[in-house]
């Protein structure tokens, strides 16, 4: 009987070749492409949950209030791990962790690795294997763990289980035993390093200087709640911990008139779980997770399902006249409802079986220029699993019933002597069939317009005015083994007098992601004039604002003729908004008890963080002898990619065993961008594929259409129609529904548009003209789809069609 069902339906679908092509087509293309969404939108939500106690572990922050609102901060000082474990109950373990880049040297070998600074229970606490070795590493401040990956990029095929390893640790050379090789780190993980270091192995700047400071931060901590302990607990047993530590920061807060939250806390310790570390954003001081990205890639795989599944259905209702004979004679020959059912829907079936498996492998082959396009590890690999199997396959055998299942279930329940007459009265399925190409386009429309707005606000933000030159300015790390002063200097000496190089600084921080992929932010708090305030700080050298291009709106820069401007600054306008000095020139802050900086300048607000930040206040220390960490070096217009070359040719020459890691600083804005220029593309792509799917299903509609008033076109010409006339009544129909579809998907489309721009504190502004461009495209599309036909049936011989008929 099956075999029989497979006969029929093979050859009914063989007779209409173009229209099983074009169902194919359209549902292949919208599988692979959902496959391929899927695979990104799942490894993205896939993101630490292979720690095999991630319900348990957290991430510390605080949620401090002050004169700037609540702010949530992840930087900890240094006693308050061991402190909190010993005062706070509900803790199984806790590690504090502190990520950067570390120089290795192997004899004339020079290798740049991701560095973890971490306590012993690190490894108690997170899923990270050891595959040789000591099973509980970095006990001991002389040892490390590194990963396989790193061990081979290090000795080759030698094992590197027992041997030395010579470490750059704030300038010095120290000797460091490798008794632990780690597996890989899996791709997904939030938490990312080659090797691992004891918490107190490092400089002492970082942790000796500072391991009794309570008001100096610089480090993540992350804990492993005791079973039964809840977060809303832990968070509650904090309270007296912090109000004992941080008392002389609540006590300012209170001279200051801040006002606390509900529960009378001015600084409150929060966790936030490891599985929402990476969808990580602050609302108003409080961690949120945000997994729109994600969402929104399965939405969009969704909805372009949903227009092949329209598609799918649209032509098999319309194709439904074509089979009325049919369907009457395998009724009057016995045929009942339950077989007919099963013999349509086993075509539905068949179709889709095949367009499953041409989609997973047209996903397949796309797979590897997808990753490219997206910069993404996103596998098949990364996301199988039975569940995620489990869901596709019910995915496509819900999708295979419904979109199948309604055509096959509207033709067996078919009269018998309506079939044998060959009519039909399709009222009800032609309102259908409206009401799904409205979806399909309100669909289009929306993508459209998010991708119209996606790119607006993508380029707003690329082309902005950022406050500094990002076109001529190269930076890179000062990741060497050299003195970074040293470096600085012998920088200025080799390029100076080279052709296209304007001037040479450095500081302690990057203008937005290096190739080193790293940045972090100092932020420092004080007492001025009996009130508390807080402020980024950025130590550089003498010429960082003329390299960089800031714009000094009062006093001047440093200058190397004034040895008093070894304690001075420079600030911006934010900062000096919060000072509020009507003469800020004359102002001057103390540090240390003793200290003056007086204020020698200030600059134009830059954004020197993140783009979807407000511009925080700034003040700029003179320090040129410090640990500077990158170079900026200012290039003329004339030759950039010649004066990169002489910068790197420089480099080599000084630090000849390390990378050179350089990038135009408008390069480093767009990494900072990476996220919405991969959500601008994918939407893009989406609406793309979107407008495919729905013309092929508005072709295939309009060819039915036309060939079912055939003889209504030959009258009309008869009676002496012209051929304008024909083409604008077969596409008005068409046409006032897409009209209604741009009515149906414009507020939509404004709503959530205006939501997301929310997220963006520098946006562009919503205008209806954006809108009205998406449905323009809509309807110039929908009319050349249908145009193809309805013009050649338009110019047809009448006498043709009527003979036909």
């Amino acid at each position: 009987m099956f075999r029989n069902y497979f006969k029929t339906a093979w050859r009914s679908l063989w007779k209409e070749k173009t229209f099983t092509f074009l169902n194919v087509f359209g549902l292949s293309v919208a599988f692979g492409v959902a496959v391929l969404l899927s695979i990104y939108a799942f490894f993205e939500l896939s993101f630490d949950n292979f720690h095999e106690k991630s319900d348990n572990i957290y991430q510390l922050y605080h949620t401090e209030y002050s004169a700037q609102g609540a702010q949530a901060e992840i930087s900890n000082p240094i006693p308050l791990a061991g402190a909190l474990q010993e005062e706070v109950p509900g803790i199984a373990k806790i590690s504090r962790f502190n990520g950067g880049g570390l120089q290795a040297e192997l004899g004339e070998k020079q290798v740049h690795l991701q560095s973890a600074f971490v306590d012993p229970e690190f490894f108690d606490i997170f899923t990270f294997p050891v595959a040789k070795g000591d099973q509980h590493p970095v006990q001991e401040k002389s040892e490390v763990a590194i990963t396989k990956k790193a061990a081979i990029n290090l000795f080759g095929k030698d094992d590197a289980l027992g041997k030395t390893l010579n470490l750059f640790i704030g300038e010095r050379e120290v000797p460091f035993k490798i008794t632990s090789v780690m597996e890989d780190l899996p791709v997904n993980s939030s938490l990312k390093f080659d090797i691992a270091l004891n918490f107190k192995s490092q400089a002492d700047r970082n942790y000796a200087d500072a391991k009794d400071r309570w008001d100096h931060a610089n480090h993540e901590v992350y804990i492993e709640l005791a079973n039964g302990v809840s977060v809303s607990q832990f968070e509650k047993a904090t309270r007296d911990f912090t109000n004992l530590h941080f008392s002389n920061d609540i006590e300012n807060a209170k001279r200051d008139g801040i006002q606390p939250d509900e529960n009378g806390q001015y600084i409150q310790q929060r966790l936030f779980s490891i599985r929402d570390v990476h969808f990580g954003s602050e609302n108003n001081g409080i961690a949120e997770a945000n997994r729109t990205y994600p969402y929104l890639l399965l939405g969009v795989a969704f909805l372009i399902l949903l227009i092949a599944s329209v598609n799918f259905v649209n032509m098999s209702i319309a194709r439904s006249s074509q089979r009325l004979r049919e369907i009457g004679m395998r009724k009057t020959l016995g045929a009942g409802k339950g077989q007919l059912f099963l013999q349509f829907w086993g075509e539905s079936i068949l179709v889709f079986l095949v367009a499953v498996i041409l989609g997973i492998l047209l996903a397949k082959v796309l797979l590897e220029p997808f990753q490219t396009l997206f910069n993404t590890v996103a596998s098949f690999e990364n996301v199988v699993s039975l569940q995620n199997i489990s869901t596709f396959i019910l995915g496509v055998a819900l999708i295979t019933f419904i979109a199948g299942g309604y055509p096959a279930l509207l033709l067996s329940k078919l009269g018998t002597l309506k079939a044998l007459k060959g009519k039909l009265d399709l009222n009800g399925g032609h309102r259908l069939r409206n009401a799904l190409i409205v979806v399909q386009f309100s669909i289009a429309i929306l993508l459209i317009s998010g991708t119209l707005i996606l790119r607006e606000q993508l380029n707003f933000m690329r082309t902005k005015d950022l406050g500094f030159n990002k076109e001529q300015v190269i930076s890179f790390p000062l990741n060497g083994k050299k003195n970074d002063a040293r470096v600085v200097g012998l920088l200025r000496n080799e390029l100076q007098g080279k052709p296209g190089i304007e001037s040479v600084s450095a500081a302690t921080n990057i203008l937005g992601l290096g190739r080193d992929h790293t940045s972090s932010t100092s932020v420092m708090g004080f007492d001025y004039k009996g009130r508390g305030i807080k402020t980024n700080l950025l130590t550089v050298d003498y010429d960082f604002p003329k390299t960089v291009g800031l714009e000094i709106i009062k006093g001047r820069s440093f200058d190397r003729s004034r040895p008093s401007d070894s304690t001075a600054i420079i600030i911006n306008e934010a900062m000096a908004k919060q000072m509020g000095d009507e003469d800020i020139l004359s102002s001057s802050i103390i540090l240390d008890d003793s200290v003056h900086f007086p204020v020698i300048g200030v600059v134009k607000n830059y954004n020197f963080q993140d783009l979807d930040k407000q511009i925080e206040p700034l003040t700029l220390f003179l320090n040129p002898g410090d640990h500077m960490r990158y170079a900026y070096v200012k290039v003329s217009r004339g030759n950039l990619s010649g004066s990169l070359d002489q910068v790197r040719i420089a480099w080599n020459k000084i630090e000849p065993n390390v990378e050179f890691l350089g990038s135009f600083l408008d390069e480093n804005i767009d990494r900072t961008l990476r996220r919405e220029q991969n959500m601008a593309t994918m939407i893009t792509s989406g609406s793309v594929i979107a407008i495919i799917l729905s013309c092929v299903g508005l072709f295939a509609i309009s060819l039915l259409v036309v060939s079912q008033r055939r003889k209504e076109i030959g009258i009309r010409k008869v009676v002496g129609a012209s051929v304008s006339k024909i083409t604008i009544m077969l596409t008005s129909d068409f046409l006032k529904l897409v009209g209604i579809a741009f009515i149906i998907a414009t507020p939509i489309a404004w709503y959530f548009s205006g939501k997301w721009l929310e997220n963006y504190p520098f946006r562009i502004d919503l205008s209806i003209w954006v809108f009205l461009l998406a449905g323009i495209i809509a309807i110039l599309i929908a009319v050349f789809t249908i145009s193809f036909r309805t013009i050649r049936a338009a110019i047809q011989n009448p006498v043709r069609s009527l003979r036909t008929e």
